[in-house]
């Protein structure tokens, strides 16, 4: 059955969201974060798929899309995107508990969500998104992923939002380039990306993302053995890092950002892991492999009797 996305607005108290929506409303909801340097429509083509049976709804994160974008880095720490979605997700879903759907930063707060608020969580999927803890261990320990997240530093300067935005943004669509393969971009995607970078302090609140993480991102040539006591969360204990709900992982293995790397030791805090691996998809998955991804996430439901 065709469906038609539909937008609203949700205010939390303290900034505006934007978000798209899919399906009944009266279904179980599925709330689907995009990560960097995406906005709703990270999830466009994965929407439709899911809505036939659940309520899907894809908010632009604070800093995004037609979302707010609140000034300074503080204001994109990590209390605060947590907040965004813990109201968010209150509003769509008070009474019943939900799967929480997130890729590449979206991942990073669907897992700080299901940190914190594991009662409210039916289960948890990441697509090409990372575990702090792995994720962490793996730039520390592996060159390749050191070297893989060297950009990070990058993004983090302070002239970074000028060249990311400079000459219609073809940085920023080269980084997507470089990422995994971008056949599924087509020119009016494009242009819809850049108008959703545009506009004052868009692309300097998006980069915010990555000033206002703890992940530590060493030189290239900084031996591990010298990071003792610098990296923070790897001094976090064990029990306030666990995904105590079913926990699915859809994994493109062409991604260069994030390598495979990421996710061992993955189930030492996901004790109900199943991973789905593509060998055909990158860090890009949601585009190049929608349907792959969201017969996966209809089977893990079935499997795990969600719903």
């Amino acid at each position: 059955m065709a469906m038609d996305v539909r937008y609203d607005e949700f205010d939390t108290g303290e900034i505006r969201l934007h978000y798209a929506a899919m399906g009944n409303p009266a279904n179980p909801l599925i709330l689907c974060l995009h990560g960097f340097p995406e906005y709703w429509a990270a999830w466009q083509s994965v929407m439709p798929l899911l809505a036939d049976r659940h309520f899907v709804v894809a908010p632009d994160q604070r800093g995004f899309g037609r979302s707010s974008k609140p000034a300074g880095v503080d204001a994109y720490q990590t209390r605060h995107l947590l907040a965004d979605i813990a109201a968010l997700a209150d509003h769509l879903s008070a009474e019943n508990p939900f799967v929480l759907f997130g890729h590449d930063w979206g991942s990073a707060v669907a897992y700080a969500y299901a940190f914190r608020h594991p009662d409210r969580l039916k289960g948890l999927v990441v697509a090409n998104g990372v575990h702090p803890a792995t994720f962490q261990r793996a730039i520390v320990d592996d060159p390749k992923q050191r070297a893989a997240s060297q950009y990070m530093s990058w993004l983090r300067a302070d002239n970074a939002a000028d060249a990311m935005s400079a000459d219609n943004f073809s940085r920023t669509l080269n980084m997507i380039a470089g990422f995994s393969a971008t056949d599924w971009m087509s020119e009016e995607d494009k242009n819809a990306y850049r108008e959703a970078w545009s506009g004052e302090g868009t692309m300097e609140a998006m980069l915010n993302w990555y000033r206002a993480s703890p992940v530590v991102v060493p030189p290239i040539d900084t031996p591990a053995s010298e990071l003792a006591g610098a990296v923070p969360v790897l001094d976090l204990p064990d029990e306030v890092l666990q995904v105590r709900m079913p926990h699915l992982v859809v994994w493109g293995e062409r991604d260069e950002a994030l390598r495979p790397v990421c996710l061992d030791g993955l189930d030492r805090y996901a004790p109900d892991l199943k991973v789905v691996r593509f060998s055909d998809a990158g860090h890009w998955i949601l585009h190049e492999q929608a349907a792959g991804v969201a017969q996966a996430v209809d089977a893990w439901i079935d499997e795990k009797g969600l719903y």
